[in-house]
């Protein structure tokens, strides 16, 4: 069995890191690979609906998981401590992935795709002189003028969104079982 792989999409708020994740995980899926993804946040998750029976279960009951089944879905609330660590995670729970990809850890010692548009930021995360610059596989970028030592797509550019997904599957980190 292969090992799963995994690489990070990150960039500045409002970049379109989870427009990139969500279409390059399409075109992954597309080439017939196993594709899960972890999003990070700074904020804890509240995805259920307070007074449901799920959040009943999480919140009143205090239950350590609660895991809702249904035709086609399931979804687990999980208490845990913060757990930063993206392979950890992904050991625990995308083992079975082809690929998993983060949005987010820019700081976590992965291999990074970045989305810089100029209407985010000034300057882009990818930094030459950056001990980590070596982590960073691509910059998808709208700026025609930006170069880098790693691989720069431009959004204009008709086939980027397939060059990217080269990128990433060959150089995401195999994760070691």
């Amino acid at each position: 069995m292969a090992s799963t792989r995994i690489i990070s999409i990150i960039g500045r708020k409002n970049a379109g890191k989870t427009t990139l994740a969500v279409a390059l995980a399409s075109e992954l899926v597309r080439r017939g690979h196993r594709v899960m993804t972890i999003k990070h946040g700074h904020h804890p998750a509240d995805a259920d609906r307070p007074g449901s029976d799920t959040w009943r279960h999480f919140h009143e009951g205090r239950a350590e998981r609660v895991l809702i089944a249904s035709p086609e879905l399931r979804v687990l609330f999980e208490r845990s401590p913060d757990l930063y660590d993206p392979v950890a995670l992904a050991r625990r729970y995308m083992d079975d992935a082809d690929i998993v990809l983060t949005e987010g850890y820019k700081t976590a010692p992965l291999p990074k795709i970045e989305v810089y548009r100029r209407a985010a930021g000034s300057h882009p995360l990818y930094d030459p002189e950056a001990p980590n610059a070596s982590q960073w596989v691509a910059v998808v970028t709208d700026d025609p003028e930006f170069q880098a030592d790693c691989s720069v797509l431009h959004f204009h550019d008709t086939i980027w969104l397939q060059l990217l997904a080269n990128l990433a599957w060959e150089r995401s980190l195999a994760l070691e079982p």
